[in-house]
Parts: C-alpha cells; sequence; structure tokens
C-alpha cells in the first residue's frame, strides 16, 4: 500500500511539472527570439562597418586585434557577440521547426544560462488547460509512477532479501 502512495505522489509531482514544459518552452522561445533578433542588428552593423572599409568579418576582427589597447577588447567582445548570435540563431531555427515532443528531444537547446535565468525568473506556473499541458501532465504522471513505483518495489525487494538472509 505504502509503495502506491509514493508512486502516485512521485507521478504528481512529476506530471505537475511535466506539464509546465511547454509553457515555459514557449516562453523561452519567447525571449530566444527577441535575443536572436537584437543581435541580428548588431551582427548586421558590424558586417556592414567592415564592409565600408573593404574588410569581412574576420579581417575586421583581426585588424582590431592588432591595434591593440581598446580595439582588441572590443575585438574580443564582438568574436564572443557572433559566436553567440550563431549559437542562438542555431537553437532557434531547431526548436522553432519542432513539435513539442521535438522540444523535449531537444531540451538541451534551452540552456543558454541568460536567457534560461531570464525566462525562469519572469515565469510562474499556471494550470496546464492545454492538450499539449494535458499531454505532458499524463506523460508524467505515468512515468513518476512507474520510476517511483519501481524504485520502491526494487528497495523492498532487497529489504526483503536481507531479512530473508539474516545477519551475516
Amino acid at each position: 500500500m505504502i509503495v502506491r502512495v509514493i508512486a502516485v505522489m512521485g507521478g504528481l509531482a512529476l506530471g505537475t511539472g511535466l506539464s509546465q514544459f511547454p509553457e515555459y518552452s514557449q516562453q523561452y522561445l519567447q525571449r530566444l527570439s527577441g535575443a536572436v533578433s537584437e543581435l541580428d542588428g548588431v551582427v548586421a552593423r558590424f558586417d556592414a562597418d567592415a564592409a565600408d572599409l573593404g574588410l569581412d568579418r574576420q579581417a575586421a576582427l583581426a585588424e582590431m586585434r592588432a591595434t591593440g589597447g581598446m580595439a582588441e577588447a572590443r575585438a574580443e567582445s564582438m568574436a564572443y557577440v557572433l559566436e553567440r548570435h550563431r549559437n542562438l540563431s542555431r537553437d532557434l531555427a531547431a526548436l522553432t521547426a519542432e513539435g513539442p515532443a521535438g522540444k523535449v528531444l531537444n531540451a538541451w537547446r534551452f540552456t543558454d544560462p541568460k536567457l534560461a535565468r531570464a525566462t525562469w525568473a519572469a515565469y510562474r506556473p499556471a494550470l496546464p488547460l492545454t492538450l499539449q499541458g494535458a499531454g505532458f501532465a499524463a506523460a508524467g504522471l505515468m512515468a513518476g509512477y512507474c520510476l517511483f513505483g519501481g524504485l520502491c518495489a526494487g528497495i523492498g525487494r532487497l529489504a526483503g532479501r536481507r531479512r530473508m538472509a539474516g545477519p551475516a
């Protein structure tokens, strides 16, 4: 009886947690899209400035690094911006092409530290009234029930074997 109660509680906890994934992912994607849009402008301005001087992106960065001082520091900052823009753009393209199940399989793409912190700070759990939320809640309930029920049953079997074997 206690195993079933623990399994149901674990299932409810995991179901509740997973039911929030569709809304969290939607909010993260909104922030991701905004970040990519903002960086698009920064990258376009940098590329235009470089082109005005007859340079490509890499040549402009190399020239800035060779100058030293503030230009070198700015080149390192811009290299970081270019790398982040590339990574976030890849994540956005991959995530917008996926449905709810695909987003779960690509959950590692929800890990940009700045965006994840900002999304989590503004996120408020909500009752999952969408079909996606209900599906995730059901999947979490079943997974949690099986996981916690299996763990409890396994622990119970181990404890039963030790009792039967007696003291060593």
